[in-house]
């Protein structure tokens, strides 16, 4: 029953993963569009967010997931509160990802300094 449970839990956690990656990738791709249109944005924006309500929330405790969230809320808020031409919003929320994006992706990145110096074989 315990393992039932905790597979459960896993596949819930990584379906919540899924839906936050989803809008953030939508997000983002809506904000780079060269023809950006303001109204389009939101209305696709707001209809991505569904999907975010109707999957059961999960607490994430990696600092990605924790800034993820925290653009999702700040996209939000955007919407809601925003400047008559979105400029400083889309420029904001387009660095935001970018350093969320950066985030993401340093791990991958890691160079070792002494890479020639680790494996020495006497030869």
């Amino acid at each position: 029953m315990t393992r039932y449970f905790k597979m459960h839990e896993k596949q819930l956690r990584i379906r919540y993963i899924r839906v936050l990656e989803k809008f953030f990738t939508r997000t983002v791709s809506l904000l780079k569009l060269e023809d950006f249109d303001k109204e389009l944005f939101k209305k696709r924006t707001l209809k991505n967010f569904e999907d975010i309500k109707r999957v059961k929330a999960i607490e994430l405790n990696s600092k990605y997931y924790t800034q993820l969230l925290n653009y999702i809320n700040q996209v939000l808020y955007f919407i809601d509160n925003h400047s008559e031409t979105f400029e400083e919003e889309r420029e904001t929320l387009l660095k935001e990802a970018n350093l969320l994006q950066k985030e993401r992706n340093k791990n991958s990145y890691k160079k070792d300094k002494h890479k020639n110096s680790k494996f020495d074989d006497g030869y």
